[in-house]
């Protein structure tokens, strides 16, 4: 098993991540350490990464209220943002690229919020998406109702990750954070590591990426080490799904239309406040508008 990526992280995100990944992640943990660690991994999923909320980044309100769902999620699914494959790991981008990802989904797209649960960005900052995914993970009883991919937004968790992952796997750092998050869920929620999908298992879209999607077999079992459980199969079936729910429509190939998220970021980091539409500055970092 290699390294996810090439990639060097930010000082920040490497202090955090460095040392986990050296020893929690499934490429560094040999069987016969697995057990006298399992116990201490199971504790690392059950407290979960630091995840930064709404109200933290500067999200807007939701446009309505956000449906709260009696049911668990049955499932996580992986996505790539399909923006620029950036090199600035500062959390004033992480904070951007959210505001971004909300301004495009809502104004857009037309939601009433950010479209999926959690973001993580290159610098491996994890951040909530929609309003109450977090307090509804933190509970582990509930989930909210999201737009994220057709047929699966009342079962499962949809994470975003910045960047695109066609030919380039993701940081180190990044891909260490998703795994920590997703074992996060699985331990609040019951799931297995096994219940972790791609965009494109359940949607016609390249989504999240040959590289990344290529990655979700280890990224079970990183997710499985952590959760001090058996290694899954590395072969599971997606479901089909009928009904179209509320969520996006199938992605372009990236490369082939314009990238709105990042044409936001770009804009937002070069351009004169006045060159934006008028709701957007609003809902950026202090600082980063000339």
């Amino acid at each position: 098993m290699t390294s996810p990526a090439l990639d060097q992280p930010s000082a920040h995100a490497a202090a955090r991540y460095t040392r986990r990944v050296l020893l929690t992640g499934g490429f560094a943990l040999a069987v016969g350490t697995a057990l006298p660690l399992a116990a201490a991994g199971r504790a690392r999923a059950a407290a979960g990464p630091d995840v930064i909320a709404c109200a933290t980044w500067g999200a807007r309100a939701a446009s309505e209220p956000v449906a709260v769902l009696a049911n668990r999620p049955e499932r996580i699914i992986v996505h790539h943002t399909a923006t620029a494959n950036v090199t600035d790991y500062s959390q004033r981008r992480a904070f951007a690229l959210a505001r971004a990802i909300q301004t495009y989904h809502m104004d857009a797209q037309g939601w009433i919020d950010t479209g999926q649960h959690f973001t993580v960005s290159r610098g491996a900052f994890v951040m909530e998406g929609r309003h109450n995914s977090l307090a509804e993970l933190r509970a582990g009883i509930r989930q909210v109702r999201a737009a994220h991919c057709i047929g699966q937004n009342t079962v499962a968790i949809g994470i975003e990750n910045e960047g695109t992952y066609t030919s380039e796997a993701p940081p180190a750092a990044q891909y260490a954070a998703l795994a920590d998050l997703c074992a996060h869920i699985c331990s609040q929620y019951g799931l297995p590591a096994s219940e972790i999908y791609g965009h494109r298992d359940f949607n016609a879209t390249a989504c999240p990426g040959d590289r990344l999607y290529a990655l979700l077999p280890t990224l079970r079992r990183d997710v499985a080490v952590r959760l001090g459980t058996p290694v899954p199969d590395q072969n599971p079936e997606a479901e089909t799904e009928t009904d179209p729910g509320p969520g996006p429509g199938p992605e372009p190939e990236p490369g082939h239309v314009p990238d709105p998220l990042w044409d936001l970021v770009h804009r937002a980091t070069t351009d004169p406040a006045a060159a934006l539409p008028a709701h957007v500055p609003e809902y950026l970092p202090a600082g980063l508008l000339p």
